[in-house]
């Protein structure tokens, strides 16, 4: 064989076995190191779930925003808040709390004195309870738990952009509200008769007549026997479908997210496209009344359907973690309005990353004056979601790129809807107290122009 040959044979046998240890060597790691297998690995394996109700408030997370300064200035600070010192039986004493002799608030600085909030779905309408632990925390120097510093409590009122009212009104509801009987009053509502006796004795109220208050009623049926009275104020809901237009309004009120129930998925493990093997998904109660009569119309259309899961669902027996599964592995959830617009299914899709398909006339949204909620959702009218065939075929038109831009945008907002203590820049808490300040402007705009000649003629003649 000539030499030319046999170096080239023995080059090739050399690469080959080289090659051949690398490929071992490579797959030896891969099996090593990998938390997850390479073989097509079951998608429920990359969520992060848990079978059990979380009822721990202290729930740290990592965002990715500019720390926060050692302590809070109050004259830097975008919101400044007076908030009451009502008795516990109005916020923790709900939680079973009880500090020491005439102690009002637990030491937010050491969390295992945090009461836990009851999990479940209670946990959904628990804003009152964020706000009041991050407003309590606002004064703590230095800045332990780098919380940001849009909100800031003062002591003086007269100093005060808004004044808070710590009542665990959702909490209230839930624990102590009862079938009503004539001439019998349950807890819940002696709680609001001495809360509207309360403000309406106090000073703070009666210089602006409550208008620079917030009070919050996120459950549909809180505050019922009290909204009538304290109505001038600032309210904070889920929607407004249980109030007439003179009670609660877009330009006074504000809209607040659900806490969602499901478990939050980090951004890293959240399931593209092909992997999210089911179309449409929906899983709740069906048969609700007002404007929730189209869920049962959507019911029948759509059952049936490849692709599409949409069934009967509660949180009991699992539920939190069926739903928790079946929003991971699906492309589009539906959102549809219930006995309210609104409902915590919304927030849930978001947590999941799934995007959201609204079917609710009525609804209005959390800081949609700043967030375009078009580049990560559908909104559907009702009329056009009960044609037959019209939702399923225009979700079957979204092109894989134009859901994975929705879906992009989905893993950079959801924090934004994440409530937790301490809170951190750009989550639930923050947003919250910059709507706040943003309603604060817009409110006491409309007060100066509405009575600015009257202001005008009281100033030339002071002295």
């Amino acid at each position: 064989m000539p030499e030319k040959d046999v170096f080239k044979s023995r080059f090739l046998k050399s690469l080959f076995f080289i090659t051949l240890f690398f490929l071992i060597l490579s797959l030896f790691l891969l099996f090593r190191f990998s938390n997850t297998s390479w073989i097509n690995t079951p998608s429920y394996n990359l969520i992060l779930l848990d079978n059990t109700e979380n009822t721990d408030p202290i729930q740290l997370k990592s965002i990715p925003f500019p720390p926060s300064p050692d302590s809070c200035n109050p004259n830097q600070a975008l919101l400044k808040v007076f908030m009451y010192d009502l008795p516990p039986e109005f916020h923790f004493g709900l939680l079973g709390w009880k500090g020491k002799s005439n102690q009002i608030w637990p030491n937010v600085s050491n969390f295992s004195e945090i009461p836990s909030y009851p999990g479940g779905l209670n946990l959904q309408h628990s804003v009152e309870y964020w706000l009041t632990l991050d407003l309590l925390s606002s004064t703590t120097t230095p800045n332990i738990h780098n919380r940001p510093c849009t909100a800031i409590l003062v002591q003086n009122s007269s100093l005060a952009d808004i004044i808070f009212v710590p009542f665990f009104s959702s909490l209230s509801y839930n624990r102590h509200a009862r079938v009503y009987v004539k001439g019998k009053k349950d807890m819940n509502m002696i709680l609001q008769e001495k809360l509207v006796k309360f403000l309406k004795g106090r000073n703070e109220w009666k210089r602006f007549g409550g208008k620079d208050h917030l009070i919050i009623a996120h459950h549909p049926n809180s505050m019922l026997l009290a909204r009538k009275h304290l109505r001038s104020s600032m309210v904070m809901l889920s929607d407004f479908g249980r109030y007439p237009v003179h009670f609660a309004n877009i330009d006074k009120d504000l809209i607040a997210p659900y806490k969602h129930v499901v478990k939050s998925i980090n951004a890293s493990n959240s399931l593209d496209f092909e992997e999210r093997t089911t179309l449409v998904y929906f899983r709740g109660a069906i048969y609700r009344k007002d404007g929730g009569v189209i869920r049962q119309e959507l019911y029948y259309i759509m059952k049936d359907e490849k692709d599409v899961y949409f069934s009967f669902g509660s949180a009991q027996q699992g539920g939190i973690r069926t739903s928790s599964v079946g929003m991971a592995t699906s492309k589009f959830c539906l959102n549809i309005a219930g006995d309210t617009p609104s409902s915590n299914r919304l927030f849930d899709a978001i947590a999941t990353h799934c995007v959201p398909v609204i079917i609710s006339d009525e609804i209005e949204l959390p800081y949609e004056d700043v967030l375009d909620y078009s580049k990560f959702s559908i909104f559907v009218h009702s009329s056009d979601a009960c044609k037959k065939g019209y939702l399923l075929n225009l979700l079957k038109g979204v092109k894989k790129q134009k859901w994975r831009q929705m879906w992009e945008r989905l893993k950079q907002i959801a924090p934004h809807f994440e409530y937790q203590y301490p809170s951190r820049h750009g989550d639930a808490v923050d947003m919250i107290w910059q709507s706040v300040s943003r309603k604060v402007s817009f409110v006491n705009n409309q007060t100066y122009r509405k009575n600015r000649y009257r202001m005008s003629q009281e100033f030339l003649k002071s002295h």
